[in-house]
């Protein structure tokens, strides 16, 4: 492996960081710019009752928004243990990843884990982006913030 690969498998890291970092802080304009316009998704959740295709870079930031995008929703997603390959202007990559999702309004916790399987893209201008993320669920669990009476829960 040489050096311009290291230099790649780094970028294509703080890509993903940064896509993880975007979703919890709802900054959508940085979703946007990790993402290629063509980018597809594929989120395979139980939560949402099926798994979901989203097609194309606009649909992802609107399915985000409109799913994520309430202050009655916090959360939070952990990724590491990345195996990256690049090929040129072109990698793909596998991540452990971990999320928490906190739905005040119906005082529910949904915990999951999956591992992302990814492709990306090196656009001369803009650098790596993400042009297909998908996971199938590990495990899914849910439960009631009132199954925990002590709990006491503060979010940001």
């Amino acid at each position: 492996m040489d050096i311009s690969e290291l230099l790649a498998i780094e970028d294509i890291r703080r890509v993903k960081y940064r896509y993880l970092r975007a979703v919890d802080q709802k900054n959508w304009a940085e979703l946007e710019s990790v993402l290629t316009p063509d980018a597809v998704a594929d989120y395979g959740t139980p939560a949402m009752g099926k798994p979901l295709k989203l097609e194309g870079r606009d649909t992802i930031l609107k399915f985000m928004r409109d799913a994520l995008g309430g202050t009655n929703i916090t959360t939070f997603h952990f990724a590491g243990q990345p195996e990256i390959d690049v090929d040129g202007d072109t990698a793909a990559g596998t991540w452990a990843f971990e999320d928490t999702v906190i739905v005040k309004d119906h005082r529910l916790v949904i915990k999951g884990a999956a591992y992302y399987e990814e492709r990306y893209v090196r656009d001369p201008g803009a650098g790596w982006r993400i042009a297909h993320i998908q996971y199938v669920r590990t495990f899914e669990m849910t439960h009631s913030l009132d199954d925990l009476p002590s709990l006491q829960l503060t979010t940001g």
